[in-house]
């Protein structure tokens, strides 16, 4: 059936290409047309109370997004004026300043000391803008970037719609320079690493189209993916990929020797689906795992990279080598010797001297775990900008100016009263770090009925059901004292109304530490066991797929454990992608040297010898593999300014490496050191 299928691709070859350059037009479309995400506290569970807290401040109040405006030694006349015109921006609902509770022909030495320690510094002003829709929704960027217009240069915008705004115009510039280093550098890897210089680029078109498609497909299927996911997704495609198209090549090359051009690709076909199978099944079960996060980040990276691979091999197989007979006498033309040293012959030495590489193994995984137990995350999203960029600077200024870091949001009944409520503030004023407390019944006195505050601040901070209380914090978010200072504020407002919720960015981003940290866990368990499965189910043995986790998790506990000791802080989904991502593309090096291993020994072969054979065998095809990894990968981590994507990046290039030299030379050390027992409970291995 699959012969029969290959020889009809090859028969066809004309109209699969012509096929597959119209299916780029919808493909474009669908690529351009897919919504991206730069929000990554949107991908938090829905059942969250922070998240279900965003969706009922925009029922009940009609807002979801608050952002600080301070201006810096500008007269209050001034600020005033601006304050004015920001009020005119479309899908501003409101903006709080001290004018707004008090005359400005007030002098602010006189104003209540919770507006004055708000509002004011000794050089600067602060106020409040609060947006009619959530943080990155349409209108809200576009209103923060038309104040931004309005404002001057001692003027800052700060708040998480500006880091979006920002992280959004920074992506949008670099994605092209992304695709276009992987492309650069998978060219230099692939000339040495082939026989023909045009091979590289009939390569990289196939896999070019593969990755159109791929994310072309995204708006059917997703309707919207992440701006990580937009910026990793073509050149991690184009690494995991790319070592299915070398395999067609070889074959090819080695079946037309002594055949046919047609009849050498078909049986190249065959082959290279038959080999790939395996290979692509567990780097798709590694996607796979992803999918398994309740930050559903993941699923969004998961579900298009188990795609891109899926589409990568059927390209492989039907795109690549239709171009490969169509342009067969340009690549005869453009033949050369390879440049890449032949690595195997290095097999002999490392199975004569297993015991010492076991030896070393043992030695460096120490290190390298506790390592990989003790590196440093970080939580806070504008980590990933760099400090020159407007909203970081915003946010540093009002840091310096005002002690404030972040904004919480507290909604409560509007049955509590107004006596419960001034007992509940005075409680919140005296937690640690709380800067000011912001609420009906803490800008008026005592003796000032509801009625006579101004109907337009009265719709901002409450509603029939509902009451809005804004906190100001004095601590980082994503800090061990903002996710105290949460805690604690949680169990203040919930012991006058258990069903309060307090909502913005340090609560949201408090659930996701807890929320990552319970799917790391999760993820790894998941991955490790998906990819065991398979492996017991390719070599049908019990111990083999022991042995090639264990060695490739050496390489993830290298890989991971590096930052420890450089005093790198990474993202904090960076622990979990890279290690996923590593075992589930990486871990098709052990099973290609073990495939071999076990073949020789079948024949009757000496492990040793056995084991130098399967390294000669296939150490290069594993060089070539992770070499090309590392390529698509390598010079995204160099260049990124944002420090998701180049960390990201810069881990999966080095554990392409890290992966590669350990099962170079640990695994033959591995496999002979335990052959009785892989031979003892693998069924195929017959000695």
């Amino acid at each position: 059936m699959l012969k029969k299928l290959s020889a009809q691709i090859v028969r066809n070859r004309i109209a699969i290409l012509i096929l597959s350059l119209l299916l780029l037009i919808p493909a474009g479309l669908g690529y351009i047309h897919t919504k991206v995400n730069y929000d990554m506290l949107t991908y938090l569970p829905d059942e969250i109370d922070t998240m279900k807290g965003q969706e009922i401040l925009k029922e009940e109040f009609g807002t979801g997004a608050f952002a600080m405006f301070m201006t810096e030694g500008m007269p209050a006349k001034d600020t005033a004026a601006v304050k004015a015109k920001i009020e005119q921006v479309e899908h501003v609902k409101k903006v709080i300043w001290y004018d707004t509770v008090a005359d400005l022909s007030i002098p602010i030495e006189l104003l209540p000391s919770n507006i004055r320690e708000a509002f004011c510094s000794d050089t600067s002003t602060m106020m409040v803008i609060i947006f009619d829709d959530t943080i990155s929704a349409d209108s809200t960027t576009a209103a923060c970037n038309e104040i931004r217009s309005i404002a001057d240069r001692q003027c800052f915008l700060s708040g998480m719609t500006a880091v979006l705004i920002d992280t959004k115009n920074l992506a949008d510039k670099e994605a092209p320079v992304y695709v276009g280093l992987a492309v650069l550098l998978s060219v230099i890897v692939l000339s040495l690493a082939m026989d023909s210089y045009i091979i590289p680029f009939i390569f990289l078109a196939s896999i070019g189209m593969a990755v159109l498609y791929n994310l072309g497909s995204n708006n059917l299927i997703l309707g919207q993916i992440s701006y990580l996911t937009k910026a990793i997704a073509a050149v991690l495609q184009l690494g995991v990929t790319m070592d299915y198209s070398i395999f067609l090549w070889h074959s090819y090359c080695d079946h037309l020797q002594n055949k046919t051009r047609e009849e050498a690709m078909a049986d190249a076909i065959t082959d290279t689906f038959t080999s790939i199978i395996g290979s692509s099944v567990t780097t798709i079960a590694g996607f796979i795992a992803l999918c398994f996060m309740s930050f559903t980040l993941g699923m969004d990276l998961g579900v298009v990279m188990a795609k891109g691979v899926l589409i990568g091999v059927i390209c492989c197989v039907t795109v690549l080598p239709s171009m490969i007979l169509v342009l067969d006498k340009a690549i005869q033309k453009t033949k050369h010797r390879e440049f890449l040293p032949d690595i195997g012959k290095a097999g002999t030495l490392i199975s004569r001297h297993s015991a010492i590489f076991l030896i070393i193994a043992g030695i460096v995984l120490i290190p390298a775990f506790y390592g990989y137990t003790h590196t440093n995350v970080y939580y806070n999203l504008d980590r990933s900008l760099p400090d020159t960029f407007d909203s970081i600077i915003a946010n540093q200024k009002l840091a310096d100016e005002f002690h404030q870091q972040s904004v919480h949001v507290l909604m409560i009944s509007s049955d509590v009263s107004d006596k419960d409520i001034n007992q509940m503030a005075d409680q919140i004023k005296k937690t640690d770090g709380v800067k000011f407390v912001i609420g009906l019944n803490t800008v008026k006195s005592s003796s000032v009925p509801k009625e006579m505050i101004p109907a337009d601040i009265r719709d901002v901070l409450e509603s029939d059901r509902l009451q809005l209380i804004l906190i100001g914090s004095e601590y980082k978010v994503a800090s061990d004292e903002v996710n105290e200072q949460v805690s604690r504020l949680q169990t203040i407002a919930k012991s006058y109304d258990p069903e309060s919720m307090l909502i913005g960015e340090a609560p949201a981003t408090k659930d996701l530490i807890e929320i990552t940290d319970h799917d790391f866990t999760k993820v790894s368990t998941v991955s490790i066991g998906i990819i065991f499965v398979i492996i017991a189910l390719v070599f049908r043995s019990v111990s083999l797929p022991f042995i090639l986790v264990a060695v490739i998790y050496l390489g993830i506990f290298i890989n991971l454990g590096i930052p420890a000791y450089t005093g790198t802080e990474l993202p904090f989904i960076a622990s979990i992608i890279v290690s996923t991502i590593q075992l589930g593309s990486t871990v098709d090096y052990g099973i290609l040297i073990a495939t071999r291993y076990l073949r020789e020994r079948e024949a009757g072969t000496d492990k040793k010898e056995a084991a130098a054979n399967a390294l000669k065998l296939s150490a290069k095809s594993v060089l070539v593999s992770a070499l090309a990894f590392f390529a698509s990968t390598f010079g995204v981590g160099m260049y990124s300014n944002i420090d998701m994507v180049s960390s990201l990046c810069t881990l999966m290039a080095r554990g392409a490496i890290i992966s590669m030299v350990c099962v170079i030379f640990v695994l033959p050390s591995m496999l002979t050191a335990f052959d009785s027992l892989i031979m003892k409970t693998t069924r195929t291995a017959r000695v």
